[in-house]
């Protein structure tokens, strides 16, 4: 069976996943400078290590709520292919782990779901025994982040 590696993440309460291939690093919150006339969906530029990267705001590009509680964001870095070639980062609320997911566990989108709301699919996590009783399973949206940044540039 084959698997496949992804981050997982909270935005608004729900969990998503993303590639591990799209991301660089998951770093803390730090200040974010406005840009000036910038899309919405734009937070601002981090100096990060001396490389300056666009901070993308997921919650806004993907249509979500924002929370007020800044304790727990954070920041993933993308790996400049993801991005065509740009240092970029997306701002979420969370980030929880790192799984690996079997493709058994990967429920696919039908094509109009996939385009309409850059979803690749729905993962499935295993119901875990807890008490002699079944938890209900979580389910872990698994989004095309690459198709939701191709789409920003054109």
């Amino acid at each position: 069976m084959e698997i496949i590696d992804v981050v997982e993440f909270e935005i608004g309460g729900t969990h998503y996943a993303l590639d591990i291939s799209l991301a660089r690093e998951i770093v803390e919150m730090i200040p974010i400078t406005p840009v000036p006339r910038a899309a919405p969906h734009i937070a601002g530029i981090i100096n990060l290590r001396g490389e300056i990267t666009t901070i993308l705001n997921l919650n806004r590009l993907l249509g979500l709520a924002e929370r007020d509680d800044n304790a727990t964001r954070k920041i993933i870095v993308l790996v400049p292919d993801a991005a065509n070639g740009s240092n970029t980062g997306i701002i979420v609320d969370d980030v929880h782990s790192v799984l690996r997911v079997g493709k058994d566990d990967i429920v696919q989108m039908d094509d109009t779901l996939a385009k309409e709301a850059y979803v690749k699919g729905i993962i499935r996590m295993k119901a875990e025994e807890k008490g002699g009783k079944a938890q209900n399973q979580d389910l872990i949206i698994w989004i095309d982040l690459q198709k939701i940044l191709l789409n920003l540039t054109g």
